[in-house]
């Protein structure tokens, strides 16, 4: 992939310039919904030499969670092009799920024509003032001769740390407009050199620790540090629990991953050396350990840039900067410690207990059947390497809690964001990134609503996936938090048992209704060998939600 500016010669109209230096940037596959703001876009990317692929879509915001889906899978900027007005503020809230997860994605808007602005003209909106909360930077290019550089900007802002989104709309006129143009490709990259006072801190309080935790995130992942990461957690033998797309960075069964014993890790641990994740809500917001009267852990952050340092606590130590650096750095400034080994037995021992304590769940024969019954029975089909990506609340709880990947990169889910519907978008992406591998898409029947007829772009595109659809009737994340603060629920039934696989059949996918928990393997079979989009429509028993201890605050 070319990460530095792109530099030489652009000639034609302006979305011919903007494929050309978007294929610079590594941009193979344009995702999009047919408008005429942005045709000259269209025109570029089929006349390129080779053609760029074009994938359209059904609703903009799956363009942009497939286009956020390529930047999480391959770790360099997903393209979408949307059209003028709502084309764009379709696709706002996939825009805001990449700033979240810091996906780096680049977004080109049409526009309604410079020439005639402020006259009323269809779509007319400025739509830059919209998306800058949600951006690294929001701008609008005034000219052809600015459309190569913009785009160049674009895509190089996107993919340096911190990544994120990044959106430029071009007035409609000027994406037709021809000019000639020569870009120098000036520009250093910033220098991500850790401080090595701060690193030799870090590597000071692991020292001193009896009872130390990694927590490693997605940005270990896309900051290419998964190796470093591994490396220093096996060298000083501290036990690991991961979030995101860190999930994998310690393989299913390693001896150092506790994320089964997440309890009792963050209840008692002493130190935490958070990596590549926000101190949010899913992490407790740094507040560790404190169990039976003992202090709160020294908390530990380490980050791909400055600004993702948090600051609504007070940290014992942090560093920011090339992630991989960082790490090997601690890794080589800090030195394994004895007192440590009880710490890891007890984490290692929780963690087998909470395995242990699954097997009934994994295994029930209930009626209706437990959700559990359906991790269980598909790890006994997953690869080692598939992409397992969560889309809805209560239903991917239990994958959170069940599926364990083996390798980091292939769990991708919502983020902090919550934001559903990314599932038909991230399953194109997944389809297209990683061509070999299992896909599967594991779908709450509330999330089903928002993409699913977006099956039409995976079976017009010949994007095959498992779609798994855990279908319990109800808004599970809502239902029981609102019965227990008001002691009735509204607003949280879904129709029971909809068939959700007929509306995959009828868009020219294939699906079946599962009501057996003995049939819920042999249909995961059937749907890995089909060769199609798939989904296995699962009826579940609405009375088995997720227990959860918080309502995500």
């Amino acid at each position: 992939m070319n990460t530095s500016p792109f530099s030489g010669s652009l000639s034609g109209h302006g979305g011919a310039q903007a494929v050309t230096v978007a294929r610079h940037h590594g941009a193979d596959t344009m995702f999009t919904l047919s408008g005429g703001h942005v045709f000259p876009l269209y025109d570029g990317a089929v006349r390129t030499e080779p053609a760029m692929r074009l994938v359209d879509v059904r609703h903009e915001q799956t363009a942009v969670f497939a286009a956020e889906g390529i930047g999480k899978l391959t770790r360099r900027a997903g393209w979408a092009v949307l059209t003028a007005g709502p084309g764009v503020t379709n696709g706002v809230s996939g825009v805001a799920t990449a700033y979240f997860n810091g996906s780096p994605l680049v977004v080109v808007g049409g526009r309604a024509p410079d020439g005639r602005w402020g006259q009323g003209l269809l779509q007319e909106l400025d739509q830059p003032p919209v998306l800058a909360p949600v951006t690294k930077r929001a701008w609008t290019v005034h000219g052809a001769a600015g459309i190569g550089a913009a785009v160049d900007e674009a895509f190089t802002l996107a993919n340096e740390a911190h990544r994120g989104p990044v959106f430029l709309d071009v007035p409609m006129d000027h994406l037709y407009d021809q000019a000639e143009v020569e870009l120098a490709g000036a520009g250093e990259a910033a220098d991500r050199t850790p401080d090595p006072d701060a690193v030799a801190a870090i590597a000071r309080l692991l020292g001193e620790a009896s009872r130390p935790l990694f927590v490693f995130g997605s940005d270990v992942w896309l900051d290419g540090a998964e190796e470093a990461a591994l490396r220093v957690a096996e060298h000083l033998g501290v036990p690991v629990i991961t979030n995101g797309q860190g999930r994998g960075v310690l393989p299913a069964g390693h001896p150092l991953l506790v994320s089964r014993a997440r309890g009792p890790a963050f209840a008692q641990t002493d130190l935490v050396v958070v990596v590549g994740t926000p101190l949010d809500f899913r992490i407790r917001h740094g507040l560790f350990g404190g169990q039976d009267g003992a202090p709160l852990a020294r908390v530990v952050h380490v980050t791909d840039s400055p600004g993702q340092l948090a600051t609504h606590l007070t940290l014992a130590g942090s560093a920011s900067g090339d992630l991989t650096a960082v790490l090997t750095a601690i890794g080589d400034a800090a030195k394994p410690r004895a007192e440590v080994a009880e710490w890891r037995s007890t984490l290692a021992a929780a963690a087998s207990a909470a395995v242990a304590a699954d097997a009934e769940a994994l295994t029930s024969t209930s009626d209706p059947i437990h959700p559990a019954r359906i991790y269980g029975e598909l790890n006994r089909v997953l690869d080692d390497d598939a992409v397992v990506i969560g889309d809805g609340g209560d239903f991917v709880s239990y994958a959170g809690k069940y599926i364990e990947p083996r390798h980091p990169g292939n769990w991708l889910d919502p983020g902090p964001f919550g934001c559903l519907g990314t599932g038909m978008g991230y399953s194109a992406a997944a389809r297209l990134a990683r061509p070999s591998a299992q896909v599967v898409t594991l779908l709450g029947d509330g999330a089903a609503g928002f993409s699913l007829m977006d099956v039409d772009t995976l079976v017009r595109h010949r994007l095959p996936v498992v779609m798994v659809c855990g279908n319990n009737g109800i808004w599970g994340l809502e239902k029981a938090p609102m019965r227990l603060v008001y002691g009735y629920d509204v607003a949280a039934d879904l129709t029971p048992g909809t068939r959700y696989d007929e509306v995959v059949r009828a868009l020219g996918g294939g699906g079946e209704l599962v009501t057996d928990p003995a049939e819920i393997g042999p249909a995961l079979r059937r749907a890995f060998d089909s060769g199609v989009p798939y989904l296995v429509n699962i009826v579940t028993d609405p009375e088995n939600v997720y227990p959860r201890a918080t309502m995500g605050v």
